[in-house]
């Protein structure tokens, strides 16, 4: 599955009581879903995952699913301290239609949080995952680092096909991508190259009234399979081959530049909540090749994105997000509101990013 470009992790809307305010949730999603993101993560640590319950998570996952674009690649966060907790909740997120599972690596036990732990926690939930698995490697909340090695060791396994790394570390991802670059995979996508899942192609089968069968309609004549030239039709949507690695994807909007020069095909990072189409704009000027351009637009989104999104966290999130048209709201405690004085600072920040 084909995982590039930019997700931006969806918060949790609550009321004043603190109960989820599942209308704005939807409204939030719908409007990412407009704009040129490539997808969209849910129950990510943006998302206050681990401040809901286990029926709260169920219903958000519900929520966002159908409020979601269908051509937007749906991305759970489905990751809880034990392997078989976050079966359960891929199960259920597969149940809903999402097309990836992001599974953050279990830290309480961090002295018990060897290499073994960790392959053995890994290569069981992808084993019986019904959705392809991404890793999750999120230091700043966890307190554990994975090493490149075991990443690259993980990276074998045909259901575990990228992670989101959330150190922003332009080397490490870079050691990262080359540890990996052995991996060679086949993704469908779309005729332009955009990603398809299994999810998009039932609802275009729908839509078409089709059965979703393949139908070869170019490509080399006479060939026995579809090529990665070859165009064919399923359920009325064109879709062709695609080679892909093990895709490493970045998690920190201040350093997107420079982890997508280290190889990075994309990012899940909290500033594209609020600012998913200035994150976009970094991303689309590296793809086409501006590098000058990409830099411009990342020292545009800099500082902002390290204050608000690496200091203020989210509360600092969910007040950019009001000043631009989503709804952020408060937070759930131990989490609190910002100061009047740290408001007027998020405002001066962005006051250039609108989206």
């Amino acid at each position: 599955m084909l995982l590039q470009g930019i997700f931006p992790p969806v918060t949790t809307p609550f009321y004043p009581d603190a109960s989820v305010y599942f209308k704005k949730l939807e409204h939030n999603v719908e409007r990412y879903s407009k704009t040129p993101v490539a997808g969209i993560v849910v129950l990510g640590s943006t998302g206050e995952a681990i401040l809901l319950s286990d029926q709260e998570r169920r219903d958000v996952l519900k929520t966002a699913r159908g409020a979601a674009a269908p051509h937007k690649v749906l991305i759970a966060g489905t990751g809880i301290e034990s392997a078989i907790e976050t079966l359960r909740l891929t199960e259920y997120s597969a149940e809903l239609g999402y097309d990836v599972a992001l599974v953050r690596t279990p830290h309480f036990y961090k002295k018990q949080m060897q290499p073994a732990n960790l392959l053995a926690f890994y290569r069981m939930v992808a084993d019986r995952s019904p959705l392809p698995v991404m890793l999750y490697n999120v230091p700043p909340f966890t307190g554990y680092d994975m090493p490149v090695e075991l990443v690259v060791e993980l990276s074998n396994h045909p259901n575990i096909i990228g992670i989101k790394e959330s150190t922003g570390d332009p080397e490490k991802i870079r050691r990262m991508v080359e540890g990996t670059r052995h991996v060679k995979r086949s993704a469908t996508v779309t005729e332009t190259f955009e990603a398809v899942t299994p999810r998009m192609l039932k609802a275009a089968a729908d839509e078409n009234n089709q059965g979703g069968e393949l139908v070869m309609i170019g490509g080399a004549e006479g060939a026995s399979k579809p090529s990665s030239s070859a165009v064919n039709l399923v359920g009325g949507l064109k879709t062709r081959q695609k080679q892909v690695g093990f895709q490493v994807l970045s998690g920190l909007a201040q350093q997107l530049e420079s982890c997508l020069q280290a190889g990075a095909v994309g990012a899940i990072m909290a500033f594209a909540s609020p600012a998913p189409t200035a994150c976009y704009e970094i991303y689309a000027a590296w793809k086409e090749g501006d590098h000058a351009l990409a830099r411009l637009k990342q020292d545009r989104v800099t500082v902002a994105a390290k204050r608000v999104g690496g200091e203020l966290g989210i509360p600092g999130l969910k007040y950019a997000m009001d000043l631009n048209g989503y709804f952020g709201g408060q937070t759930r405690l131990p989490l609190l509101p910002l100061t009047a004085d740290l408001k007027a600072e998020v405002e001066r920040l962005m006051a250039d990013i609108r989206n």
